[in-house]
């Protein structure tokens, strides 16, 4: 009996413990890491987030690049940092792809995290060379593709890249077959694409945008639901007959598994917030970039597990491997 009262005493102190140190929160500088090369959307995300979040906090937030292993490095450090909050994590589509095509990434995304909102998702677009690419819709694009099935060739900036598995959903959908041809990295395949040396690829709105304003690529059509802000004539997929597709890339941001729930809400709360105000909504808009922040952190971690679902199925039929 003595015992069982000493364990309670036990858990009573450490609750007590864990839910005054979730009040105190923060009192010191939280770092934000980012798994990946500063300059891409992660990054930028991540940095325009972390300087009114400080603000709200009353403590630095402290962008770090943790580039290394196809974003590996700094995913598995914040999984394995103490959940206290102070280490968090602003991740991509590829948190949940590279846990599926790496063999051993090191972490599960759903039992190693805990998903704190949404931040952004950016649509991808089905982008031309006009030199080499004559047709002008979507439904000439297939028709073209289907009179040469595993002839015409697509970049992407690697295996299981967001390209890649945009163009694997594509292919399935729109029953074509193409040759991929994977790059290290996006720069070179859109070097080539602009130069003819590749006809066509998908790729990110926010950076494609400009070369179709340009006139140096033709955005047959974006992925997502409704249409990009930054191309408004551009039509989606699903609006030129493939019903129901929808594939956005996405940003997050994540603590470690084990997080106190309080602090967890307490995040989210202010992240909200942030991701809402008119600066950032308009500064995001003009970029390509739509906010869109989740409701709840469960909300995020529904939305992570059908993201994982889709991702285990097209691995598995298309074949897909990791470089």
């Amino acid at each position: 009996m003595k015992r069982l009262l000493a364990g309670l005493s036990l858990c009573l102190v450490t609750l007590c413990s864990v839910a005054q140190e979730a009040a105190n929160y923060p009192n010191r500088p939280i770092r934000l890491i980012v798994p990946v090369a500063a300059g891409g959307n992660v990054d930028i995300v991540a940095r325009s987030i972390a300087e009114p979040l400080s603000k709200a906090l009353g403590q630095q937030v402290i962008v770090e690049n943790r580039p290394g292993a196809s974003s590996l490095l700094g995913t598995n450090l914040v999984a394995k940092s103490p959940a206290d909050g102070y280490t968090l994590l602003a991740h991509s589509t590829t948190f949940v792809t590279a846990s599926i095509l790496v063999k051993n990434a090191g972490y599960d995304p759903l039992k190693d995290f805990i998903p704190i909102t949404l931040t952004c998702q950016i649509p991808m677009v089905l982008v031309v060379n006009p030199d080499k690419v004559k047709v002008r819709t979507l439904k000439e694009f297939i028709a073209l593709a289907k009179a040469q099935p595993n002839s015409m060739a697509y970049a992407s900036s690697g295996n299981g890249s967001t390209g890649h598995i945009a163009a694997e959903l594509f292919s399935d959908a729109a029953k074509v077959s193409y040759l991929h041809v994977p790059y290290k990295g996006n720069a070179q395949s859109m070097i080539d694409l602009l130069g003819g040396q590749i006809p066509f690829m998908f790729d990110q709105v926010s950076t494609s945008a400009k070369y179709v304003k340009e006139g140096k690529l033709i955005a047959l059509g974006v992925t997502s639901k409704t249409r990009s802000p930054i191309l408004p004539d551009v039509p989606t997929l699903d609006e030129s007959g493939l019903k129901g597709f929808n594939d956005s890339t996405f940003n997050g941001i994540f603590a470690p598994a084990g997080t106190p729930q309080a602090i967890i809400n307490k995040l989210h709360t202010e992240l909200s917030k942030i991701l809402t105000s008119q600066d950032i909504q308009k500064r995001f808009i003009a970029l390509g970039i739509e906010i869109a922040p989740s409701p709840t952190p469960a909300a995020f971690g529904q939305y992570i597990q059908s993201q994982i679902t889709t991702y285990q199925d097209l691995v598995r039929k298309a074949n897909i491997k990791a470089d």
